[in-house]
C-alpha cells in the first residue's frame, strides 16, 4: 500500500502443468428438469416448444445443443476439428431463443452447449443429470442411405438411456 492507495499484488508464477495441463470446462449442471430438448446444431420448433410444455405440465424444461467435432487426424484430436468460435456462438443463440420461448410460454428452463463426438452419449449424460423423464431428440431429416452412414440420434440415445426416460426422436 503507497500513501493508502492498494497497490495489485505482483503475479505469480504458475507451474508448467497448470499453465498447458487439461483445460477446466464448467462443471456439467445438475439442475432437476422434467423434460430435456436435445439437438444437433438445428433450431427447436414452435411445435417442439409446445410440446415439452404440454410434457413438462409446468415443471422445469432443460435445452442442450450439440456442437459437433469432426472426428481426428492420424488418432489425435486435432485444433482444426473443433467447433470455431462462430459456430459456438451460432449454438448459443439457439439455445438463448429456445429459452426465451419456453420462458415466454410459462416455463422456467436453462440450457447448455456442448461439443462432442458422440452425440448420444452426451444426451444421455445430460438426460441423467437433470433426472428428467422426457427426451426429445430434434435431429435434421435426412435420406434413408445418410440416415444409415451416419446413425439415427435418438435411436442410439434410446438404446444407452434405456428405461431411465423415454426417448422421441423428431426429424426437422
Amino acid at each position: 500500500m503507497i500513501d493508502g492507495i492498494a497497490m495489485p499484488e505482483a503475479p505469480t508464477r504458475r507451474s508448467g502443468r497448470k499453465r498447458f495441463g487439461k483445460a477446466k470446462w464448467d462443471a456439467q449442471p445438475t439442475q432437476p428438469a422434467e423434460v430435456l430438448i436435445a439437438t444437433v446444431g438445428i433450431p427447436v420448433p414452435a411445435a417442439v416448444i409446445r410440446h415439452a410444455r404440454q410434457l413438462s405440465a409446468g415443471r422445469p424444461v432443460a435445452v442442450l445443443s450439440i456442437a459437433r467435432m469432426y472426428g481426428s487426424s492420424l488418432g489425435m484430436p486435432n485444433p482444426g476439428l473443433l467447433p470455431s468460435r462462430k459456430e459456438m456462438d451460432q449454438q448459443l443463440a439457439l439455445v438463448a431463443e429456445a429459452i426465451d420461448n419456453l420462458e415466454r410460454s410459462g416455463v422456467e428452463a436453462w440450457g447448455q452447449v456442448a461439443a462432442t463426438r458422440r452425440f448420444a452419449k452426451t444426451i444421455c449424460q445430460a438426460a441423467r443429470a437433470h433426472g428428467v423423464t422426457q427426451v426429445l431428440v430434434i435431429s435434421p431429416a435426412v435420406p434413408r442411405w445418410r440416415q444409415m452412414l451416419e446413425g439415427d440420434t435418438a435411436r442410439d440415445v434410446k438404446r444407452r438411456i434405456g428405461n431411465e426416460a423415454t426417448v422421441e426422436g423428431i426429424p426437422v
